[in-house]
């Protein structure tokens, strides 16, 4: 799908993610029609105009709002074409001890963002996951697998309707806001590091590698995939080590819901997974498309029986120096150990 003339909207907008699309966007789609970012806090929009002001960026527009209210996102949506759906609550912790409001953003949010698309000629929306969804174990996760299972499931009951729901779900955002290699940064100034435990392991990708992923959903998606890219891990004390070599570690025991590795395949979704070359995808169970004309057009091939994909048994792995390169590229241009 070519962006050139199409309205695009981003939920979630002033967040990390939604700044990398904006710039993203801009760069590579300047015939845009209109780029709206839609949050719910004014200070972010504020501080995010300047950044992309309306003087060099006619088509951006700031549209405070909500995802728990429906009426505003349907008014949202009028004239918009593509709706990437980035807002929510995502820390571990907090959901943890504050279930009603992660249930009330990340699930009735996810809910009204199908619902006002339906009301509306949104022609894609694409949703954002997270390895915390398979196979979860902590509220955000439960409530962003709910929310997949919603995004995939909404394309059964579009009817005629030739709207396209499809879902990214990918590892820890490297330099993200409260990820922890930006938070490895800051600390390191006072010689020791925390580290919840010294087996712990995540997937790593960029912001860029993550904007690539809503791109390609956005122009290749069928209708209830879930994309997952092929991405490297990283051992927690590798990035201390990256960071700050200098320091001691403080173990501090994992926090409420967290897990040592994280998944994005479970061995059960091995069934409905197929190889693209570059990105993995969960299809539906019962697609609403012919499966052989997806697996023809992608040369998708189901990945083997029992196959799970866990950042503790990844193949690619990111090294001490992999990292400080990683973080010169994408961080800070001046770091030096």
């Amino acid at each position: 799908m070519a962006l050139n003339n199409k309205t695009i909207l981003i939920t979630g907008g002033t967040g990390s993610l939604g700044k990398a699309l904006t710039s993203h966007i801009f760069k590579n789609y300047p015939d845009i029609k209109k780029l709206i970012i839609l949050s719910r806090d004014e200070q972010k929009q504020f501080q995010m105009a300047q950044e992309f002001p309306e003087s060099e960026f006619p088509q951006i527009r700031f549209f405070l709002g909500d995802v728990r209210d429906e009426a505003r996102l349907v008014r949202a949506f009028q004239g918009v074409d593509i709706v990437i759906h980035a807002a929510a609550m995502k820390h571990v912790h907090l959901a943890e001890y504050n279930p009603d409001e992660c249930i009330k953003t990340n699930i009735g949010g996810a809910q009204n963002v199908i619902h006002a698309a339906l009301q509306t000629n949104v022609e894609s929306v694409v949703a954002l996951s997270t390895d915390k969804a398979c196979a979860p174990i902590n509220l955000y996760g439960a409530t962003k697998l709910t929310s997949d299972k919603l995004f995939v499931a909404a394309n059964n009951i579009k009817g005629n309707n030739p709207i396209k729901f499809s879902v990214v779900r990918y590892g820890n955002v490297m330099g993200s806001n409260g990820s922890v290699i930006p938070f490895f940064m800051k600390k390191k100034a006072e010689g020791k590091l925390p580290i919840t435990d010294v087996t712990m392991t995540r997937f790593n990708i960029s912001l860029q590698g993550g904007v690539d992923m809503v791109m390609h959903a956005i122009k290749h998606a069928w209708g209830g995939e879930i994309f997952i890219p092929k991405i490297p891990s990283y051992n927690i004390t590798d990035v201390a080590t990256a960071v700050a070599p200098e320091c001691t570690l403080d173990i501090v025991g994992i926090r409420p819901g967290e897990k040592i590795h994280e998944e994005m395949i479970t061995s059960s979704d091995a069934f409905y997974t197929y190889d693209l070359g570059k990105y993995y995808t969960i299809l539906p169970t019962v697609p609403n498309f012919k499966l052989a004309d997806f697996i023809s057009k992608f040369d998708a091939k189901l990945v083997e029986h029992g196959f799970n994909y866990n950042s503790g048994t990844n193949t690619e792995w990111e090294t001490v120096d992999s990292l400080r390169a990683l973080i010169q590229e994408h961080l800070d241009p001046t770091f030096q150990i």
